[in-house]
């Protein structure tokens, strides 16, 4: 797997965590229902980060994110909600 830099985009009610290289963007978005609960929407993947990790690492960032910042997170997104599955050690951060 490859090392990512992951960087974030926060607005007042969406946001996104984003991994760039050679002009392609792998990304997590979300929306801000409240300041304590987010809706993770959508993970997006590009052929050129296939096999990388990426995807991962993007949820990894998100959960990080939530543990330090101390809002849960809803899995809209069937790739963030898979991942919860698999990752039992977070269910800290999800809603139930």
């Amino acid at each position: 797997m490859t090392e990512h830099i992951v960087t974030r985009e926060k607005g007042e009610t969406k946001g996104r965590f984003v991994i760039r290289k050679e002009g392609a963007e792998a990304e997590l978005t979300y929306s801000i229902t409240t300041p304590t609960l987010i809706i993770a929407d959508h993970t997006g993947v590009p052929d050129a980060f296939r096999g990388t990790g990426a995807g991962l690492a993007l949820v990894e960032a998100l959960v990080a994110a939530a543990r330090a910042e101390g809002f849960k997170i809803v899995p809209l997104c069937p790739f963030v909600n898979a991942q919860r599955k698999k990752h039992p050690e977070w269910a800290d951060v999800f809603q139930a």
